[in-house]
C-alpha cells in the first residue's frame, strides 16, 4: 500500500504595499515591511518548495492573485476564500486532495525542511500538530486527516496569547503533538533580530 501524499500549505499574500505586513509596517514603513515580507516569502518558497517528499501548495489572499507572476511555477495555487485565518485554514483542511496537511506562514525565517519532515513524521502518530510562537500564537499547524477532518478553529482569539490554548481547546480528546518554538516577523523587534540573524 502506498503512503498517503503529504500537503504543505504555505498562506501567502502578494507582496504590494499597504496590503502585507501592517502591523510591522507601523514601526519601520510600509516599504520596508514589504521589502522584508518578499525576502521572507521567497525564501521559505526556495527553502521548501521544491522538497520531492511533501506537495506544496500556496493560499492565496483573492481570485485575483492566482495568476500574480510573483509565485513560482510548479506549486499549486489556491485561493484562501472569505473569513477570518480560521476560517480561511480551515477551508484548506476540508478541502485540499487526502493526505495529511501542514499550514506554515510566509514569514517564519528560521524554519527548515527538517520542521516540516518532523511535522509530517509526527502526523503518523498524532492527530495534530502545532509549532508554537513566543507570543503565544503558532507558526506551524498541522493535521493528519485520517479518520475525520478536525474542526479545530471555533472562538479562537487570533492575534492574542491565547490563540494556540483556545485552537487546542478545541482539540481536547485528540492525540496533539508540539514542535519547536519559532517566532514569525510581525514587529520592529523581530523585524531587527531577523536582520542581526542574516
Amino acid at each position: 500500500m502506498s503512503p498517503r501524499p503529504q500537503h504543505l500549505l504555505v498562506m501567502a499574500k502578494q507582496p504590494r504595499i499597504g496590503r502585507v505586513k501592517t502591523r510591522l509596517g507601523a514601526g519601520i514603513g510600509a516599504m520596508e515591511a514589504t521589502r522584508a515580507y518578499r525576502v521572507m516569502l521567497a525564501e521559505t518558497l526556495n527553502t521548501l518548495a521544491r522538497d520531492p517528499r511533501w506537495q506544496t501548495w500556496i493560499a492565496v489572499s483573492g481570485v485575483h492573485e492566482l495568476n500574480a507572476r510573483v509565485w513560482p511555477q510548479d506549486v499549486h495555487l489556491v485561493d484562501q476564500g472569505t473569513g477570518d485565518l480560521g476560517d480561511r485554514m480551515q477551508r484548506m483542511f476540508n478541502t485540499l486532495p487526502t493526505g495529511p496537511v501542514v499550514i506554515i506562514g510566509s514569514d517564519i525565517p528560521n524554519i527548515e525542511r527538517a520542521d516540516i519532515a518532523n511535522a509530517f513524521h509526527q502526523l503518523g502518530r498524532h492527530d495534530a500538530v502545532f509549532g508554537p510562537a513566543p507570543d503565544g500564537g503558532y507558526w506551524l499547524v498541522g493535521q493528519s486527516r485520517r479518520r475525520t477532518v478536525l474542526q479545530m478553529f471555533d472562538n479562537v482569539r487570533w492575534s492574542s496569547e491565547h490563540a494556540l490554548a483556545d485552537t487546542m481547546t478545541n482539540l481536547e480528546g485528540g492525540s496533539v503533538k508540539l514542535l519547536r518554538q519559532l517566532a514569525d516577523v510581525d514587529d520592529a523587534a523581530s523585524y531587527r533580530n531577523w536582520l542581526r540573524g542574516r
